[in-house]
């Protein structure tokens, strides 16, 4: 089958799968879906991709991937982070800087993990999970088996958080708000942030989604600063052998990332028809997917296997900060 054919329908068939209340039950979005149903059909098919497949490949790699995050902002607005106070937005902040800086510097210092697993696997656990990922992989432009890698890590500590919330919610004197902000904070997937508030109540459930969606929206500024950092931390290593002097860097600049807030910002300003928002809504999970599966066609399971335990360690890591720092920091604060 040829693979313009096949992704589109991976990815419709990871949105179906994802709305089904079983399986939206346990947290898994058409995201990962998309890219384990991917990666199995990139092991059994015994097709020979041409050129055509290759580039159709690298359209939904790149193209599909920014205008889904674009459309994605359709579905954050402003109005939200009022709705919860600046309490949330303070937590917010520090969990993603925590979260992030611990995450790469003990990957790359004390792990000797890839950079760009370290990053990846630090940016998805402190902002939102997979799209977060692939997000950054916009300015790592890092190997697809390290996307890969990074992404089967912040899913699986995910799910395990979102079996964890209503364990802990048993054992913890917090209000449902306050608990909802726990949730938001430090859940991986907004799927997962979802699931868990609903396992509490209603109340706990709206508030976890809309602290979430905070989070997603400090992507945009979180990945132009990246862009930055990496930039000035490279020109030390560009040096032109021959003559000694420092090769010119350029900043790596991700201009879907203003489009991400121009559409934020239009859902603020503008209220829009339920049926244009729910298209918008499906529009951006369908990019997103054919991303994923694009990305998990080209990867092989060997691949996970040979990075070896260490991303596990990392992503581990992370969760326990998450689930016990973010707990005493929501308490602290809110």
């Amino acid at each position: 089958m040829p693979t313009y054919i096949a992704l589109p329908i991976i990815a419709l068939v990871a949105i179906a799968l994802a709305s089904i209340p079983q399986v939206s039950a346990l947290g898994l979005s058409a995201l990962p879906l998309a890219i384990l149903l991917g990666m199995s059909y990139g092991h059994f098919s015994l097709r020979v991709e041409d050129e055509k497949d290759h580039q159709f490949s690298h359209f939904c790699k790149q193209k599909m991937l920014r205008l889904g995050i674009i459309l994605f902002g359709f579905g954050l607005s402003f109005q939200q982070i009022l709705a919860v106070g600046w309490q949330a937005v303070v937590i917010d902040l520090i969990v993603i800087t925590v979260i992030f800086s611990v995450g790469t510097f003990v990957g790359i210092k004390v792990f000797k993990l890839h950079r760009d697993v370290a990053i990846l696997t630090a940016a998805g656990s402190a902002i939102c999970g997979a799209a977060a990922i692939l997000a950054t992989e916009s300015v790592l432009k890092p190997k697809q088996q390290h996307i890969t890698i990074a992404i089967a890590t912040v899913v699986l500590f995910g799910t395990l958080a979102m079996f964890s919330y209503p364990f802990i919610y048993q054992w913890v004197a917090m209000n449902d708000q306050s608990f909802g902000i726990y949730i938001g904070s430090t859940a991986h997937e907004v799927a997962q942030a979802v699931a868990a508030g609903q396992s509490i109540n209603v109340e706990t459930m709206q508030t976890a989604v809309v602290v979430k969606l905070i989070r997603v929206m400090m992507l945009a500024p979180f990945i132009i600063m990246l862009s930055i950092v990496l930039t000035r931390f490279n020109r030390s290593d560009d040096v032109d052998s021959d003559t000694g002097t420092n090769k010119k860097s350029v900043v790596v600049i991700p201009w879907f990332v203003f489009g991400f807030i121009a559409t934020a910002m239009i859902n603020s300003m503008v209220v829009l028809p339920e049926v244009l928002k729910t298209g918008f809504a499906f529009a951006s999970q369908f990019s997103l997917a054919m991303a994923m599966a694009a990305l998990g066609a080209h990867t092989r399971w060997a691949t996970i296997k040979e990075a070896g335990p260490k991303p596990l360690l990392l992503a581990s890591l992370l969760f326990i900060i998450l689930i016990f720092g973010g707990f005493f920091l929501t308490s602290w604060l809110s």
